[in-house]
């Protein structure tokens, strides 16, 4: 059981999100690190008020939780999303794993 857990990988989904609703982003998120952040998520996060630019602010948590994971996923259309390029730019420097849908 123990070799079982160690050999279980963690993932990331990056996923366009620009001009989908809420509920298309979710349905896609099933079994992966949640990179779906709200204004919530921010007010733990940083120790920041409001930051300055907010969509940079999403991305940086974006990738932090990518540093915990083993496999990136990246949906159809993310070389398309200025974001998700950033996302898979880090991942291949970094020798992260990478899975293309």
């Amino acid at each position: 059981m123990e070799e079982k857990m160690k050999a279980k990988k963690k993932a990331m989904i990056s996923q366009p999100m620009a001009g989908k609703t809420h509920e298309e982003i979710v349905e896609t998120r099933d079994k992966v690190v949640n990179t779906l952040f709200t204004d919530e998520d921010m007010k733990g996060h940083s120790n920041m008020k409001i930051p300055l630019y907010i969509p940079l602010h999403y991305l940086a948590m974006s990738l932090e939780s990518m540093s915990s994971c083993n496999v990136i996923y990246f949906c159809p259309g993310w070389e398309n999303a200025r974001g998700c390029r950033i996302e898979h730019d880090a991942a291949a420097e970094y020798g992260l794993e990478v899975m293309y849908g």
